[in-house]
C-alpha cells in the first residue's frame, strides 16, 4: 500500500508543507484545487462579502478542478489545508465526502496565521464516511521541516 498527501493551499504555505511531507514520507501528492481559483480578495476574511466567507457561512460545496478517482491504493493519507474559521475550508469538505475512509490512517495537517486547530477533526468527520483521524498537526511557520520529521516519526511508531 502507498501513502498520499492531499492538500489545498490558498497562498502557497500549505503547499510547501505538503511537498516537504511528501518527500519525508515518500508519498504521492494530490493538490486539491477549486474549479474557479481563489483570488486574494476571495480569501480576504476581513471582508464579509468575500468568497471564503460566503462559502463558510452558506455551508457551500466548492467544485473541484480535478477529482481524485479513488483512495483505494492508499493506506495512509495526510490531508492538509490552511485553517479558515478554526477549521478546514469547505473545499476540503467537498474533497473528502465522496470516499469511504474505512481502514485508512488519516492524518490532518494545517497552516495558520494564528488560529489553532481546535475542533477541526471533529468538524470534518461528519463529511468523511467511516473515518477516524489518527492524528493532526498545526504546522507553525517557525517550525520548519524538523517539526514535520518528528511528527511523521511519531505517526509510524
Amino acid at each position: 500500500m502507498a501513502t498520499l498527501v492531499a492538500f489545498f493551499s490558498a497562498e502557497g504555505r500549505t503547499a510547501k508543507v505538503a511537498h516537504a511531507l511528501s518527500r519525508l514520507t515518500k508519498a504521492e501528492l494530490f493538490e486539491i484545487k477549486p474549479e474557479v481559483p481563489y483570488s486574494s480578495s476571495d480569501i480576504n476574511w476581513k471582508n464579509p462579502l468575500a468568497r471564503c466567507n460566503k462559502e463558510k457561512i452558506g455551508k457551500k460545496d466548492v467544485p473541484l478542478a480535478d477529482k481524485l478517482e479513488s483512495i483505494d491504493a492508499y493506506d495512509t493519507i495526510y490531508i492538509g489545508f490552511p485553517i479558515w474559521y478554526y477549521g478546514a475550508p469547505n473545499i476540503i469538505h467537498t474533497f473528502v465526502k465522496d470516499f469511504d475512509w474505512a481502514d485508512k490512517k488519516i492524518y490532518l495537517f494545517a497552516t495558520s496565521g494564528g488560529s489553532e486547530m481546535n475542533k477541526t477533526a471533529e468538524r470534518l468527520l461528519p463529511f468523511m464516511k467511516n473515518a477516524s483521524i489518527a492524528g493532526e498537526k498545526l504546522v507553525k511557520a517557525s517550525e520548519g521541516v524538523d517539526g514535520l520529521k518528528e511528527w511523521v516519526k511519531s505517526n509510524i511508531s
